[in-house]
């Protein structure tokens, strides 16, 4: 049936890079580098990463291993870790590296932030700073990854990461196409702050962020300030209505189709501003929210866009796997409702 087909509805390229060449198909030699990526300068930020051929959504960019993973000390929350421990841990694992490792981790960008040495004195060094400006948190650890450290932020990024517990590999992969030679972004931070915000977080990082989103038009900043902050605000006052029980009283019927309505202004408002680390999510509150009111067509096609973005991350996280089985179970209703509208 048609419905059923919405299924496998999901890009193919997430699980692995194509056998063959875009554009050519049956050539087994590329005329591009075999990987889907290269290091160049980054005008303004050093080097950064870039496409070494037209990336489709959902394509796997990176996978990589932490080079170095600590478990990070216990620490008063607000007041992060405690510098001199963190250098004690990095150094005694990056001792364990060959020389070309450590020639790479050296090689990664720092910043010494203001104070840092009225801070920490002479028990402040280099290898330290290095893990904390690049390091990502890998579960219960933190890890150094040398090669996604490359990758320059954007308050609009092009892609995303997370991490694989099965396989203890940080994955980046792309969250809309990417043309050939297009560097590469993630976000280092939330994105749901305003500018302001935003360029308080990504201070530690030692540079202010110029990326399209925060350079715009002073009346198109403020529009893109309010609704990142109303999305933030709808996500949280939705987090507590995340639920398939069907409302039977007329003032929660007419609260749930309020909230579907205003489910469909959120996904289209993340989607305007290009926040597609949070498309997911906000997908899954749509399918849910009309799955509420009994509108199965939409609940089902909310849930399955929901479950092609969780797939393009983990096809296989509990997050994928909860949409597939909201996905299955919409599907069911909505052909029960459409047989029941056929026997009348």
């Amino acid at each position: 049936m048609l419905i059923l087909s919405l299924l496998v509805l999901f890009p193919t390229t997430i699980f692995a890079n194509a056998q063959t060449c875009p554009g050519h198909a049956f050539q087994t030699q590329c005329p591009y580098p075999p990987l889907p990526y290269t290091v160049a300068p980054s005008h303004g930020k050093g080097l950064g990463v870039f496409a070494a051929h037209d990336l489709e959504t959902g394509s796997v960019i990176m996978r990589e291993a932490p080079m170095i993973t600590i478990k990070p000390p216990q620490h008063t929350p607000g007041t992060g870790y405690p510098m001199s421990e963190i250098s004690q841990l990095v150094h005694a694992e990056y001792i364990k590296l060959s020389e070309p490792e450590k020639d790479e981790v050296l090689s990664l960008t720092y910043t010494v932030l203001p104070g840092d040495a009225a801070r920490y004195g002479d028990k402040l060094d280099h290898l330290g700073l290095i893990f904390r400006n690049n390091a990502y948190d890998t579960g219960s650890e933190v890890g150094l990854f040398a090669k996604i450290a490359r990758i320059n932020h954007s308050c609009r990024p092009n892609a995303a990461y997370y991490w694989n517990e099965k396989l203890k590999k940080r994955f980046v992969y792309a969250t809309r196409d990417i043309a050939e030679g297009e560097e590469i972004f993630v976000s280092f931070i939330s994105l749901l702050l305003t500018r302001e915000e935003r360029q308080k977080k990504l201070a530690r990082y030692g540079f202010t962020c110029t990326c399209p989103a925060c350079s715009q038009h002073p009346v198109d900043l403020h529009y893109s300030d309010q609704s990142r902050s109303d999305i933030n605000q709808a996500i949280r006052a939705f987090s507590s209505q995340m639920n398939l029980t069907a409302p039977t009283h007329p003032s929660a019927v007419r609260k749930a189709l309020k909230n579907a309505e205003s489910s469909l202004e959120l996904a289209n408002l993340v989607q305007k501003e290009g926040l597609a680390d949070y498309y997911a999510q906000t997908y899954r509150i749509a399918a849910i929210s009309h799955a509420r009111i009994g509108d199965w067509q939409k609940a089902t096609v909310w849930a399955n866009e929901a479950y092609k973005r969780r797939v393009m991350e983990d096809g296989e996280s509990p997050w994928a796997l909860e949409m597939y089985e909201l996905t299955r179970r919409f599907i069911e209703n909505w052909e029960t409702q459409l047989k029941s509208a056929g026997a009348t």
